[in-house]
């Protein structure tokens, strides 16, 4: 299997290890093969890719779309290192308001799976990071929605010791008891 699947604290957010084979030319993995992931419980069809670069200390997020343009997403950090974040808004889930943190980055190669209904963000600690990722359905600006990074009800440990640099957009969002 070049996949190995790890359900997270919370168990609809998967942690997805590829099996990297390396030489001294470099290596070789699959990011995705849709009969792997639906075997383990990914189960979406992936309608759009992405691909950002960010500096040192940037955090995006905590960004999602409103129903019914929801995304589901897979992560990876192609070159740098990330923590990155997908923190539960089902308002209806056993784990609203909780998240989870993984490190991502070009060495340990893991990717993460966020289904729909989560708000996802990163931080970056290297001196760039480059994420791509999958997005179940196309972006919708009209969807477009977020969560206030440092809302004190979802207390995220972003791990850093520094003010980040947010755009504008990400300074003004809602707190989670606000879109609820």
């Amino acid at each position: 299997m070049p996949f190995e699947f790890e359900r997270q604290k919370i168990e609809d957010v998967i942690l997805v290890k590829p099996k990297v084979f390396g030489d001294n030319r470099g290596f070789f993995m699959e990011t995705y093969k849709k009969s792997e992931f639906f075997a383990n419980g990914i189960d979406v069809e992936f309608n759009q890719d992405n691909h950002s670069k960010s500096v040192k200390g940037v955090l995006r997020g905590l960004h999602y779309q409103k129903s019914p343009y929801g995304q589901a997403k897979l992560v990876r950090c192609g070159r740098g290192r990330i923590y990155d974040v997908a923190v539960d808004i089902r308002k209806s889930s056993k784990t609203f308001g909780e998240y989870v943190k993984v490190e991502l980055s070009e060495e340990n190669k893991h990717m993460l799976y966020i289904p729909e209904g989560f708000a996802h963000g990163f931080v970056v600690l290297s001196d760039t990071a480059e994420l791509l990722y999958k997005a179940s359905g196309e972006y919708a600006p009209q969807a477009d929605s977020g969560v206030l990074w440092c809302d004190k009800d979802i207390d995220i440990d972003w791990g850093i010791d520094f003010e980040p640099i947010l755009s504008d957009k990400d300074k003004k969002q809602p707190t989670l008891k606000e879109i609820v």
